[in-house]
Order: structure tokens, then C-alpha cells, then sequence
């Protein structure tokens, strides 16, 4: 089935409309997410971002000289990806996962600044470098706070340099995006920036001005067993914990004692229930606590990791980032109906915290290609749920190789996780 809409912003100033086809034909494609969107918005566009399945992988070539015959927009940047997220005709968000998509998404944004750029890996400044050489490569100060949304090869971006890069030189700024890559017929990979297509690095665009940008970060997990606190560590390795003290109901502090990872967690899973056992060969995880000394822990409080292999000499467990003694964790499961949970949680813990006073222009989902109609057994989840919490704003975005969003103050590549960017003015 054909679809295509574009749905107009709430802002009175700032204006966002997004159109989303599924003609095979990329010409015809184009012609209607071109129609649609030009036609809702009624003024100058400034941004536009691009997503497109790689089903249409060998027409990538073919994408920038169609847009740019069709479109004219002052920055245009975007990648290809494994599924495709936008609104169809009815206004409904729909995410294309398996057929031919393509969604345009063009802004109106007065009082903003747009800077776009494309970054080799091979040019990233040494880690040890100082904030210059990051904001030098990027051509935008700090002072002017600006938010990014990244877009990024999956195979040869550094990306997790990159995020620490920026993380380094512009704290406080919100980086948000996806990666992408080539498909099991191509290593070519989409990344789309201003008139240049690139098969390699990162794009971007830094946002500046009168412009915010929300994230809601849904790492589709729930906590199985005790919290510890690492005891010896190095590196990404796990060597000793101990589970945190429990009151008694004498109300004393029941200390616990050192053991190995491998036998706390072998502790956790003969605890589980047997659907819990069987789940957990296939989606088990250990979450990092990022504040250390915060004593309630909450849906997002954590930053998930997978568990990468285990030592049984030494009852070491190897994890997906590094960890420090000091620091507090716990084994995490990911199934269906947590991540719902999840996401609706961190959903309503947002509105309650923003209530009425934001009129929301736009939002970006950047959501992993493990999640999905597979995933849930059933289509549109992710999407359906940011609008039963926050209706009217048009939703665009792909379905990723790796997820970058905001844990606290810093960014990190993720896993497993639907990112959420949900844009409105400053003022």
C-alpha cells in the first residue's frame, strides 16, 4: 500500500512537517513526500532531514539529484536505514520496517542558526586533545549551545571517540542520532549532507539559537536480582561485587560478602522463574547505576550493557563499557512487555515533569532495528506510545545499527534502545 502525509506543527513559529511514502519507485517517492511536505508547511524551509530504507540501497546515488531537482532547502542532511518511521495518510505514524520507505521531514526554524558538516574518522582529534580541536573541527563555539543530531556509519565513524569529543567540548549540549550501514547485498551506506553523499563517517548538523531539544532515552530493560556495588574491576571486566546492604527487620544492616560475578549471577537466574531462566540465554544485561550515591533507582537511572562473556576460572564477567570499583550495578532482563512498560514510564515521568508549558514543533525517534514488530509481535509500538502521551507533533526517524542519546551528562552509543528528540523553541 502506498501511503504519504505530512502532518503541520503546533508552533506558531517554529513549523516541522514530515511525509512518509512507500511507492517503490524512488522517483515517485520523492514527488510525494515533496508535494505533501512543501505544500503543509507554506514557508521557506531551512532544514530538511532524509531518511530512506535500504531497500533502495543501489539508488542512493540517484537520491541528492532527484531531491535537489524537486526541493529547495537551505541545509538537507539524513541517512539510509533498515526500517523507515514517518506519518501515512491517515495522520497515524507508521514504521516501515522490511519494505521500500522514505520520509522527508522539512523546518521552518526562525531565530536558528544551522550549521551542517561531514567528519572522517581519520580526523578526530586525539583524545587527549583540548576542547579547541574539537570545536575547530566542528566551526561552532560553545557559547552559542548548540544541539546535534548526529548521523554515522556504523563501520568506520569512531563514534564513541566522536561522542566523547563533544561530550569534552560542548557539555551541556544535547547530541542525539543513529547509526546506519550497508545491507547484506552492499556495503554502501547512506549519509546525506548538503548536495554530498558519503559512504563513511558522520554527519551532522549543530542546532543553535532559539531551539531545544528534549530525549527520552527507553533502554527496554528490568532489574532481576540485587543491586552491588563493584569491588575490583578492570577495565570492561568484572572481578569481584557485593550485593548492597539489606535492613533486617531488626532494623540493623545485613553486610554481604565479596564473590564473584559469575557466581552472583548464577545466584540471580536460579532465582528466576523458569520463563525468566529461558529468557535470559537470550536477553540478559547488566545496567551501570549512573549516579552513585542516588538511593532510589528508577527507569533510565541506569545505562544498560551487554554482557560480552564470562571466565569460569576466575568467576570474572566481561561487560559492553568500562567499570570502576566504586560503581553500582545490576543484572537487567529485556523482553516485550518491560520495554513497554519502560518507555511508557519514562513517557509519563516526562509529561508530568513539563506539563502544559511546551508547544512541541517536531520530534526524531532513532530506534534499534532489534526492536520492532519481531520484537513486540506486533507493529508501530514505540511510535504509538510517544503519542498517546504527546499528540499532534509529527513524528520522523529510522530504525539503527546503534542509538546515540543522553544518559545524565553524558552520551552514549546504546543498544536495544528507542531514542527519542523531541524539538520545540527555546523561549
Amino acid at each position: 500500500m502506498d501511503t504519504s502525509q505530512s502532518v503541520p506543527s503546533q508552533s506558531t513559529d517554529m513549523q516541522w512537517v514530515s511525509a512518509l511514502s512507500t511507492r517503490p519507485s524512488l522517483e515517485q517517492a520523492i514527488d510525494e513526500v515533496v508535494q505533501h511536505t512543501q505544500s503543509a508547511l507554506q514557508k521557506s524551509a531551512d532544514l530538511g532531514l532524509i531518511f530512506i530504507s535500504n531497500t533502495f540501497t543501489s539508488e542512493y546515488p540517484r537520491l541528492l539529484p532527484l531531491l535537489q531537482e524537486r526541493l529547495q532547502v537551505r541545509h538537507l542532511i539524513g541517512c539510509g536505514g533498515s526500517g523507515i518511521i514517518g506519518p501515512q495518510m491517515t495522520g497515524k505514524t507508521i514504521e516501515v520496517e522490511q519494505d521500500p520507505a522514505l520520509v522527508l521531514t522539512l523546518a521552518h526554524l526562525p531565530e536558528v542558526q544551522i550549521h551542517a558538516f561531514h567528519i572522517a574518522a581519520e580526523s578526530l582529534p586525539d583524545p587527549d586533545s583540548a576542547p579547541d580541536a574539537w570545536i575547530n573541527m566542528i566551526g561552532v563555539s560553545p557559547q552559542a549551545q548548540p544541539h546535534f543530531l548526529l548521523f554515522a556509519d556504523s563501520g568506520t565513524a569512531k563514534i564513541k571517540d566522536l561522542l566523547q569529543g563533544l561530550d569534552y567540548a560542548y557539555t551541556g549540549s544535547t547530541k542525539v542520532g543513529g547509526l546506519t550501514g550497508g545491507t547484506a547485498f552492499s556495503v554502501t551506506s547512506g549519509l546525506f549532507c548538503d548536495g554530498h553523499r558519503y559512504e563513511s563517517g558522520t554527519v551532522g548538523i549543530a542546532l543553535s539559537g532559539n531551539i531545544h531539544i528534549d530525549t527520552i532515552v527507553a533502554q527496554g530493560c528490568r532489574p532481576i536480582g540485587p543491586l552491588y556495588r563493584v569491588t575490583a574491576a578492570e577495565r570492561h571486566v568484572l572481578l569481584q561485587i557485593e550485593a548492597q546492604p539489606v535492613r533486617t527487620p531488626g532494623g540493623t544492616l545485613e553486610a554481604s560478602q565479596e564473590q564473584t560475578p559469575l557466581s552472583a549471577l548464577q545466584s540471580v537466574v536460579n532465582a528466576m522463574t523458569p520463563e525468566d531462566q529461558v529468557l535470559a540465554q537470550k536477553a540478559l544485561s547488566i545496567g551501570i547505576a549512573r549516579n552513585e550515591f542516588q538511593q532510589t533507582l528508577e527507569p533510565g537511572d541506569f545505562l544498560i550493557r551487554n554482557l560480552i562473556g564470562v571466565d569460569p576460572r576466575n568467576g570474572a564477567v566481561a561487560i559492553g563499557d568500562r567499570i570502576r570499583p566504586g560503581q553500582r550495578v545490576q543484572f537487567h532482563l529485556r523482553d516485550a512487555q518491560s520495554s513497554q512498560a519502560e518507555l511508557v514510564a519514562l513517557l509519563q515521568q516526562y509529561c508530568d515533569h513539563q506539563g502544559e508549558q511546551s508547544a512541541f514543533s517536531g520530534a526524531l525517534l532513532f530506534d534499534c532495528l532489534g526492536r520492532g514488530e519481531q520484537f513486540y509481535q506486533q507493529p508501530h509500538v514505540d511510535s504509538q506510545l510517544l503519542h498517546q502521551h504527546i499528540s499532534g507533533v509529527p513524528l520522523s526517524g529510522f530504525f539503527c545499527q546503534g542509538e546515540i542519546g543522553p544518559i545524565g551528562d553524558t552520551t552514549f552509543l546504546h543498544g536495544y534502545t528507542a531514542v527519542f528528540a523531541l524539538i520545540r523553541s527555546r523561549n
